[in-house]
């Protein structure tokens, strides 16, 4: 019974959930800008956290067949049958509803629809469809995993405005490089079990080339969040440092005698990279003018 309950909450990702919990606390306290809601950060970090959660098990039912193809999944519990199908479909449902209900609760309707909308991109649009016929099934999956810093901004402001869109583009371009990085680390899983990723689909040589691109786009994106004056001088320091480092890293990937290894090293790296960046943007964020230093200046 233990390893059976042990092979449930292993199916639903703990490490995806952690990360996706640091981005979306990340997204809360850059909208709350030091005047945090005591109720409402844990029921949003949970509400979202159970949803990625839904996404995760739901995919781990959908790739099931998949996995077993694949040297770093054949072990899972679905891939080996150690665990029902049917009772884990369930357990998705659950936590998906679970997870909406309480965001319906304690944020607005915005955060619902954004980490709805992921759920759905990710089970329905990616994992059954473009993740097995399409070289841009990335892409697709990236806009998935930008919803939880998204539907955590969302969840405190109630409107989607340029701070949500630089959100957006950040996380959706980190996805990107970091995806790519772990496909060509393990390239010879994704052409095992057929699955059209770029590296596959179109060679190392020209995911590198994806990867440095993204790379770029990612830091114009981070930068963005000190000229918008979401995030000080700091966050545009350690961004650039990050940014820059990760570039560095990427580039070093032409003239790599073992590609496994670098893009191994750049995978981790892009872990560091937004790990570090969505702590700056929580701890420094712009502080919205006082209402007193507004009353005093009015006319």
């Amino acid at each position: 019974m233990r390893e059976k309950i042990t092979n449930y909450l292993l199916v639903a990702k703990p490490g995806i959930i952690f990360g996706n919990l640091i981005s979306s606390a990340a997204g809360f306290f850059l909208a709350s800008k030091g005047r945090v809601d005591g109720l409402a950060l844990p029921a949003t970090l949970i509400g979202i956290s159970l949803v990625v959660a839904s996404g995760c098990v739901f995919n781990n039912c959908v790739d099931r067949k998949i996995d077993r193809k694949m040297i770093r999944t054949r072990n899972r519990a679905l891939a080996k049958g150690l665990i029902s199908l049917k009772i884990t479909i369930s357990y998705a449902t659950i936590l998906g509803i679970a997870g909406l209900a309480l965001l319906w609760v304690a944020t607005n309707l915005l955060s619902v629809v954004i980490v709805l909308a992921g759920l759905v991109i990710y089970v329905g649009v990616y994992s059954l469809y473009m993740k097995r016929n399409s070289v841009y099934g990335t892409l697709i999956g990236s806009l998935a995993g930008a919803t939880p810093p998204l539907a955590g901004y969302c969840a405190v402001t109630g409107r989607f405005d340029m701070g949500a869109f630089i959100l957006l583009l950040i996380f959706s371009l980190w996805q990107m490089a970091h995806c790519y990085a772990i496909a060509v680390f393990r390239f010879d899983d994704y052409a095992t079990a057929a699955i059209p990723i770029l590296p596959v689909k179109q060679g190392i040589a020209a995911a590198k080339r994806h990867i440095v691109g993204y790379i770029l786009a990612f830091m114009a994106a981070t930068l963005m969040l000190t000229f918008g004056g979401y995030s000080g001088y700091s966050t545009f320091a350690v961004a650039t440092v990050l940014g820059l480092s990760w570039l560095y890293m990427a580039w070093s990937g032409y003239d790599a005698s073992d590609e496994r290894l670098w893009a191994k090293k750049l995978f981790i790296f892009s872990i560091l990279t937004i790990f570090i960046l969505s702590v700056m943007m929580s701890i420094d964020f712009t502080a919205p003018v006082p209402s007193e230093m507004l009353l005093s200046y009015a006319p």
